[in-house]
């Protein structure tokens, strides 16, 4: 029987000698962030890799080829997430872990996911070039489709994983070509064949994440790392407006059905209820369908669908709630239809995972600040199993999900420092 083996925690806020803890190779984690963004490169320097496509199965071979040289044990489970394994010398202890995503958004950056992977496996390779045998496992896991650009919703690896979301359902999840999640997960098996299989939530001590902030707080502070203490939460909602298709040139405007004009009357009164003085709810409108989408047609339909985020319960309670009252109010001769397709509380990470990273980071002298994280990460789902928490490094100007995605190497260098020495205190030293 696999038993928890976490190290004792007194003391995790007083400094220590950085002589205690190896330094990472900066040099090589950031030759491996080039590499793998070369694995499904845009013209406009950003990374287009869907979730198990073609060039997310090239960059999950190139991964494994990278472990089993450094004598790393590969594992998937039936989801399709992915797990480099260094062993532990207690071989009943139950492992520790860090680790993101590979997937991006279309034409997304190349850090975004990759930096939470490439951290953890740098913190597997700085432990063997030192020889240091760790009590517990350690672990780098790739969660499946956390983007869900390919497959909805996202976060569906972390989440199957962690029995939040059906694997059943999720294999039967097809994309816009009609080609299901079980069938691209069968590819990931063939594609990694030396992996061993990994049963879906095996339990970890343990998971700390790497990410981009993909805002500017950390940057418009002068500061390197982002002790994460909480992650926000959200609601999504749909938005259906059913109006009359007529002909533009005939049709008055008295007599009019017009799906556009009434779904922008709504948009546009969602936008006034959800602005707030001090600028924390983030509501957005980022698909809009106009239908039939023909130029002499009035549109008989449209579709939109709201993303909204905050870390309030209230506030996420109260404001959402306004979006189905407002849509109806404003859909004019209309008919407006809302549905929320998902939700998520806000959570709060482990405080002795927060210590762990801020004693991390002023170890290493590295400037630092507490911070709330704005998107949605695998880390939310890991809480479900053991202590949790996040490091974030600055991307330039805060831009992420997009091609001039940017960080730097001395930033990807002090999240993977980081990494490294909270893993090493949670699997303890031999």
């Amino acid at each position: 029987m696999l038993r928890h083996v976490f190290p004792d925690t007194e003391g995790v806020s007083s400094l220590a000698e950085k002589s205690n803890y190896p330094r990472i190779n900066a040099e090589r984690v950031w030759q491996r962030h080039m590499e793998l963004a070369a694995i499904g490169a845009t013209s406009g320097g950003g990374v287009h890799r869907l979730a198990l496509s073609a060039e997310d199965l090239t960059a999950h071979r190139r991964l494994a080829d990278w472990a089993l040289a450094r004598g790393f044990k590969i594992e998937v489970d039936a989801i399709g997430n992915m797990f480099i394994c260094r062993a532990g010398a207690d071989t009943s202890a139950v492992p520790v872990a860090s680790g993101s995503h590979t997937d991006t958004q279309p034409f997304g950056g190349r850090f975004d996911g990759a930096l939470g992977v490439l951290a953890a496996f740098e913190a597997l390779e700085t432990l063997e070039d030192h020889a240091i045998v760790t009590k517990c496992p350690v672990e780098v896991a790739v969660w499946n489709n956390e983007e869900g650009a390919r497959f909805m919703p996202g976060l569906s690896g972390s989440a199957v994983y962690t029995g939040a979301l059906d694997l059943a359902e999720m294999l039967a999840c097809r994309d816009t070509d009609g080609v299901t999640m079980g069938e691209c997960v069968a590819q990931l098996h063939a594609a990694v064949g030396e992996a061993g299989k990994r049963d879906l939530g095996r339990p970890y001590a343990g998971f700390i994440e790497a990410h981009i902030e993909q805002g500017t707080i950390l940057e418009d502070n002068a500061n390197t790392i982002g002790v994460v203490t909480d992650i926000q939460g959200n609601r999504r909602f749909e938005v259906d407006v059913v109006g009359e298709a007529a002909h533009s040139g005939t049709t008055p405007r008295a007599r009019r059905k017009d799906a556009f004009i009434a779904a922008t009357d709504i948009a546009v009164a969602l936008r006034n209820v959800f602005e707030d003085k001090d600028d924390i709810a983030r509501f957005t409108i980022g698909l809009f369908k106009v239908m039939p989408g023909a130029k002499s047609v009035v549109p008989g339909r449209v579709e939109f669908f709201i993303d909204f985020r905050h870390p309030s319960a209230d506030a996420l309670k109260e404001l959402g709630d306004q979006i189905a009252i407002v849509a109806a109010n404003h859909q004019g001769r209309c008919v407006a239809t809302v549905r929320e397709v998902s939700s998520a509380a806000p959570e709060a990470f482990s405080d002795e995972i927060i210590s762990r990273i801020a004693a991390a980071a002023d170890r290493h002298g590295f400037a630092n600040q507490r911070i709330i994280s704005g998107a949605g990460h695998d880390a939310r789902f890991l809480k479900r199993l053991c202590p949790t928490g996040m490091v974030f490094i600055p991307c330039k100007d805060g831009i992420s999900h997009n091609e001039k995605e940017s960080a730097t190497p001395s930033d990807v260098a002090a999240g993977s420092q980081v990494v490294c020495d909270v893993l090493l205190d949670l699997a303890g030293r031999q």
